[in-house]
């Protein structure tokens, strides 16, 4: 939990019990018997949905433990990827982002990231 006031562009934010990336962070002014409110605009680290609030800088948000780890792909089942991670070698499926989909293949290293118990492969290795 943090204030709002110290957030950032950039960072990480729970917004709707989903993970998000701050693309926009606006201040107004305190009004006459009110406090300074702040607006943040972020998409969801999973869906990629935009997402808002707007409430007093004093308030508290959650911010999300965000994991970073890189995996090496063991095969490909239809649209997904089957991982192993390279420091743990737990093994575990993931959908392939369509971004990514003539990238993925089997042998490549992948690098994905990891928030609120959900995994998402985020870029190749390379």
């Amino acid at each position: 939990m943090t204030e709002i006031g110290k957030l950032k562009e950039g960072r990480f934010v729970v917004i709707d019990d989903e993970p998000c990336r701050i693309v926009g962070f606006s201040t107004s002014a305190p009004g006459k018997h009110g406090h300074a409110k702040a607006k943040v605009d972020a998409i969801g680290i999973f869906d990629s949905q935009k997402r808002s609030i707007v409430r007093p800088t004093s308030a508290k948000v959650e911010v999300p433990i965000i994991e970073r780890g890189g995996a090496q792909v063991l095969a490909i089942i239809a649209n997904n990827a089957q991982l192993m991670d390279l420091t743990t070698y737990e093994t575990f499926e993931l959908p392939i982002p369509m971004t990514l989909r003539g990238e993925v293949r089997e042998g490549v290293e992948v690098e994905y990231i990891q928030a609120l118990g959900r995994r998402k492969i985020e870029r190749v290795k390379g």
